[in-house]
């Protein structure tokens, strides 16, 4: 659906849709405060402040003395707590159970992170009706998006992708004295590291070779990836420059009132406003004269390009003087690609729709409708918060969420089958089919009888009998009345009728074949006793009846369309019009035909004309004419125009036009003699005589008119309506009730797309092994509030709850993990802890750079996160310390917030200067001809980024080690 600030709106949705979109994020701010403000915070008494400089961390003393293991947030630490009391042995085994516990806790955050994705989708998802014109002017009512695409990327989207590493960051300050922490601003630190060098790699490389996946939204992307810089140079600014080992109050609330300017900016540069309006501008055309701006320079070098993709361009003071008219001026249709408007996203589920149609021409409305939905949803753009849950589901064994659709699509069907499978013990005998059609001289007419079902081993008799309709037995067939047999084995078996043949010309007759007194024979061969069966072993099934038309073959024929009027779709492609011959079917006629313009008009506007002849050649009896149908993609249609037969004539046996429509001469081959006086002076017989042949040349029935009419009917367009309001991912990814979140959490799903068949969508030994060791997180999420409560807000407030207890739990294992080992904080944080919150982003960008045609899904998100990881994780954490120490501190030393910049700023400066590079990198790569794009291209180049970037991550995390062990010096 579309976005409300990508959409012309009503004047008075111009004045309230910014209100609207910035009053839901104050209520976002407000609520986050909240929740860290409820947050159980010990009682801390005010004690003498550490240091500010500990510089003898690097002691060489104390840099190899063994460490005692403080108690944690929630977990006590493991008796002994001193490591030198444990030897080599109980070290490793205390290191590989703090190690998979650790990995089994970030399965727990994973699962419960997709249910607090699931409510921000569903969130963010919420719609409103509004009125906009379209290109006509009239007024329409649709259903649009609340939130902003870009403002919910960057405030639920990306708290919801950064949610563990803001509340480890949040509940180390809380839970531990209100102390700077070491493990929650490197983890910061180390996940944005792992999302810009290692994730951006995987996606580069898994693209498939000369593909590429370009920014959409190029502006976005660069206010993003410029903050996401900054905000790591701001923290190396308050760290070590402005106030050394000390943040401040007023340094804090910055760090946290960037977040929402972040957000504006890219709103701003989302709608183009401020800047963008004096900027340089070039009009664009394209299909439906719907102009398209986009940006450039006097003298654009692009002209060449945009004419290869069938663009005009077109001066802007041409259209702003009126020189230049147009139907519609559409400022947020910026590429071909968009669907941010009513009508284009009508036009897509149209064409799904007609698509359909075509493959499935059989099936009705409500299966077509059950089709397009799960198309229309595999194929609309997706979120970052489904590419997340998504991946999590893979991982997990969940199975992929799109293949929820696909029962209602074979419900039918499988209803269908159960209900044949209720009596496949008696075997049933029926005509297949059930009309036939042969001509007088045919001989005889051979009907086909079917067994299917019940015991093949058995022998099935059945009765049948002719039935006289206006053919008479006698004169037009031989009466028949006798026994088939179905031997075992046997499945079908054929009724044989003779036809009898004159040289009267006769209207077409017909004469019916009817089964009855159906029975069975055992295998030995003896009679089967009714009264030992609960089941009749076979019976007769419709159609018992089947009806044998005869075909006059003395006389020419007449020749018309089987109605006067059809009814048609315009989607339907080239139309075949069946034009019907009956009362005789001797010799070869042609018959011309040509397309008469109603309100629907021929030249390839709504039909390509078509006129010529029909050939029906010597006993044939039906023949096509094929007119095509434009699809213009009109919603509402109903137009007319009309396909006209022309008097038939014989053509003779060199393929001449004989030149006469019809008298014996047309089928004997001689001349008509002039009638003489006495030769007009006629008998009764002769009268007669004479109106039968003239029955006998070739002529046109009463429908030689037919009406065609192109419309889409009202079930149709309410189908179309209807799903374009249901199209909406949420449906899919949240729940409605608890039971329905036990099952799933039950349940395990193959990972298979959902257009694989069902043996590649079954659970594979790697799905069910997930399941196992998962099923006890997702048993126990289940009883988090479904997302259609509370429009979703409960289950965001209780997973957010959920993942703060649960990531206050991995930084207790986590410190006692390095503790065992001997491995600082600082270290675990940028390695272990990093990765693991980042493992189910790096798998939903994965499936995102695969699956979608754009790069924002997969690398557009990684830096608003990075940035927002700062100012909420880092500035919230920090803003809440300074504010408890400036109230309860009782000197001015205590009043301070006091933060070691160590090792934490020398990480921030390493981390800057490389995600400087590595954004001037991607940057470069959509600038090179070779490549044009971010993500893919050539398999040399694929190769050669990737490898620089996993080479900068790697980089990083040497560096920072060798800091945090003193071996290199710190700030």
């Amino acid at each position: 659906m579309a976005s409300i600030m990508n959409l012309q709106p009503s004047s008075y949705w111009k004045k309230k849709g910014s209100a609207s979109i910035w009053l839901r994020l104050c209520q976002l701010t407000f609520f986050v405060v909240v929740v860290i403000i409820l947050l159980p915070v010990p009682a801390v008494e005010a004690k003498k402040r550490p240091e500010k400089n500990n510089s003898d961390r690097c002691n060489p003393d104390k840099l190899h003395a063994p460490r005692v293991c403080d108690d944690g947030t929630i977990l006590w630490a493991w008796e002994p707590k001193n490591s030198s009391d444990l030897t080599k042995t109980e070290v490793t085994g205390r290191a590989i159970v703090y190690l998979i516990a650790m990995l089994y806790l970030f399965l727990g955050v994973s699962i419960i992170a997709d249910r607090f994705m699931a409510s921000i989708e569903v969130i963010t998802s919420k719609e409103k009706e509004i009125v906009y014109k379209n290109r006509n002017g009239e007024k329409v009512v649709t259903t649009v998006r609340i939130w902003n695409e870009t403002v919910s990327n960057l405030t639920l989207m990306a708290l919801g992708s950064s949610a563990p590493e803001i509340m480890l960051s949040v509940i180390e300050i809380c839970f531990k004295g209100f102390y700077a922490g070491e493990l929650g601003p490197s983890t910061i630190v180390g996940s944005a590291s792992f999302n810009l060098f290692i994730i951006i790699a995987i996606c580069m490389y898994v693209i498939p070779d000369d593909e590429t996946r370009k920014v959409k939204h190029p502006r976005v992307f660069a206010v993003t990836a410029i903050w996401s810089v900054l905000a790591y140079f701001w923290l190396y600014f308050i760290l070590s420059t402005s106030s050394p080992g000390i943040v401040t109050i007023t340094e804090g609330v910055i760090t946290l009132l960037f977040f929402p300017f972040l957000v504006l900016m890219a709103w701003v540069a989302d709608r183009r406003l401020l800047v963008y309006k004096f900027m340089y501008k070039r009009y664009r055309t394209k299909r439906g004269n719907i102009v398209v701006e986009t940006e450039g320079r006097p003298d654009d070098e692009d002209d060449d390009k945009d004419k290869e993709e069938g663009f005009t361009s077109l001066p802007m003071e041409a259209i702003e003087n009126g020189s230049i008219g147009v139907s519609a001026v559409g400022e947020d249709l910026m590429s071909k690609e968009l669907t941010d408007n009513p009508d284009a996203n009508r036009k897509i589920m149209v064409g799904i729709m007609r698509d359909l149609r075509k493959r499935f021409p059989e099936a009705d409305m409500a299966e077509i409708a059950k089709m397009a939905s799960v198309e229309a949803l595999s194929k609309q753009q997706k979120s970052r918060a489904f590419y997340r849950i998504q991946a999590t589901r893979l991982m997990t064994g969940a199975g992929n969420i799109l293949n929820k659709t696909r029962p209602d699509v074979t419900v039918d069907e499988t209803n269908n089958d159960e209900l044949s499978d209720d009596d496949d013990e008696q075997a049933k005998i029926s005509f297949d089919p059930s009309e036939y059609k042969v001509m007088e001289n045919c001989g005889y007419c051979e009907a086909q009888v079917v067994r299917k079902g019940g015991d093949l081993n058995r022998t099935i008799y059945v009765d049948y009998r002719t039935i006289d309709g206006t053919a008479n037995a006698g004169s037009d067939y031989v009466q028949t009345e006798s026994t088939l047999i179905f031997r075992p084995g046997e499945t079908h078996r054929f009724v044989q009728v003779e036809i009898m043949d004159d040289d009267v010309f006769e209207e077409d007759e017909f004469f019916r074949v009817e089964l009855f007194n159906v029975r069975s024979h055992a295998p030995d061969g003896m009679y089967d006793e009714n009264g030992e069966m609960e089941l009749e072993p076979a019976k007769l099934f419709p159609p018992t009846v089947a009806t044998v038309v005869i075909l006059d073959d003395d006389h020419a024929g007449v020749f018309s369309f089987p109605e006067p009027t059809l009814t048609i779709t315009e989607g339907v492609g080239v139309l075949k019009v069946e034009v019907q011959r009956n009362s005789g079917a001797r010799g070869q006629i042609s018959v011309p035909f040509k397309t008469v313009n109603g309100s629907a008009k021929g030249g390839g506007i709504d039909y390509i004309d078509s006129v010529g002849e029909l050939v029906f050649d010597n006993d044939e009896t039906s023949k096509f004419v094929n007119v095509t149908i434009i699809d213009d993609e009109e919603y509402e249609k109903n137009k007319n125009f009309f396909v006209q037969l022309l008097p038939p004539h014989f053509i003779v046996d060199d393929g001449r036009d004989s030149g006469t429509d019809g008298s014996d001469s047309g089928i004997n081959g001689k001349e008509e003699e002039e009638p003489t006086e006495t030769s007009k002076i006629l008998t009764e017989e002769e009268e007669e005589a004479k109106r039968i042949s003239e029955l006998g040349k070739p002529r046109l029935g009463e429908n030689q008119t037919l009406e065609i009419m192109i419309e889409e009917s009202y079930e149709f367009k309410n189908t179309v309506d209807k799903l374009i309001k249901k199209a909406n991912l949420a449906v899919i990814v949240g729940t409605s009730s608890w039971r329905e979140q036990f099952v799933e959490a039950l349940s395990v799903n193959g990972g298979g797309d959902d257009n694989d068949d069902d043996e590649s969508s079954e659970p594979s030994f790697f799905d069910y092994v997930m399941h196992f060791l998962t099923v006890f997180w997702k048993l126990l999420f289940a009883f988090v509030p479904p997302t259609e409560y509370c429009g979703g807000w409960a289950c965001f407030v209780v997973s957010i709850l959920g993942i703060g207890l649960l990531t206050a739990v991995i930084g207790d294992v986590a410190s006692h993990f390095g503790c065992t080992i001997n491995l600082n904080d600082e270290v675990t944080a940028v390695t272990l802890v990093a990765m693991g919150t980042s493992v189910p982003d790096t798998f939903a960008s994965k499936v995102a750079a695969i699956s979608d045609q754009y790069a924002d899904a997969s690398i557009g998100n990684v830096t608003g996160s990075n940035a927002v990881n700062v100012f909420l994780g880092i500035g919230l954490a920090w803003t809440i310390a300074a504010v408890y120490w400036a109230i309860m501190g009782e000197t001015p030393a205590e009043k301070e917030f006091h933060v070691n910049p160590g090792n934490l700023a020398f990480s921030v400066t390493v981390f800057s200067v490389f995600a400087f590079f590595a954004i001037l990198m991607l940057v470069l790569r959509r600038r090179m001809p070779s490549i044009g794009a971010e993500l893919g291209g050539p398999l040399k180049s694929k190769k050669i980024s990737s490898f620089i970037f996993v080479c900068l991550w790697l980089l990083y995390i040497v560096l920072s080690s060798m800091q945090s062990y003193c071996i290199l010096p710190g700030f």
